[in-house]
């Protein structure tokens, strides 16, 4: 298997050459854009030829610059125990994090709705991260709940939480930001809540 471009030969001044591809396409997200790989070619000072060494396409290039690509959990550094502290605990971060980002999120989200199926494939939105964070949360619930079970609590917390939420909680529901993001914990405390005192949707009580 062939390694990336920018592992092979001189790997540093090639590092800083790919970093400043991703932060002038974040840029530009953040400006409210879609950015093409020659228009972060041209506000990073790369050369058209050079930037495509590192991003065939669009896709790849802004699936480079979402600031959830770099994350692999949302848990502090020494994470509770408690399943509900650890729930809480990933979605301020989560939330935290959108909301320091709300402009490349929005940008996502639009190029999400917009686009087909199979494009969406590639959209880190569709990528299934938050999925991950909030399986890892509810891990000790491994112990007394079915995995079948967990995943569909999972994908509950996670329809209310993110930033389909924050747009509509504010954009629709008129909330401004900071009660946005504690109408979310508040959800996702319930959801959690009611799932261990009376069971899923559709299971047997």
């Amino acid at each position: 298997m062939s390694r990336p471009y920018a592992d092979v030969g001189r790997t540093g001044q090639k590092r800083r050459t790919l970093d400043a591809l991703v932060a002038a396409a974040r840029q530009l997200v953040a400006d409210g854009a879609t950015p093409t790989v020659d228009e972060a070619a041209l506000v990073a000072g790369v050369a058209r030829s050079t930037a495509y060494r590192y991003f065939p396409g669009q896709r790849e290039l802004l699936a480079a610059a979402h600031p959830e690509t770099a994350r692999t959990s949302m848990l502090p550094e020494n994470p509770p125990a408690d399943v509900a502290e650890r729930l809480d605990a990933v979605v301020v971060e989560f939330t935290r994090m959108i909301l320091e980002t709300e402009a490349q999120q929005r940008t996502m989200l639009r190029l999400s709705l917009e686009q087909s199926a199979e494009e969406q494939k590639g959209l880190p939105l569709r990528q299934g991260r938050a999925i991950a964070w909030i399986t890892e949360a509810l891990s000790p619930l491994r112990e007394t709940m079915a995995e079948k079970d967990i995943h569909r609590l999972v994908l509950a917390i996670r329809s209310a939480t993110g930033i389909e939420s924050l747009v509509w909680l504010t954009d629709v529901g008129g909330l401004d930001r900071e009660d946005a993001v504690a109408s979310q914990r508040w959800t996702a405390a319930a959801l959690l809540n009611q799932a261990l005192s009376r069971g899923l949707p559709g299971a047997a009580h």
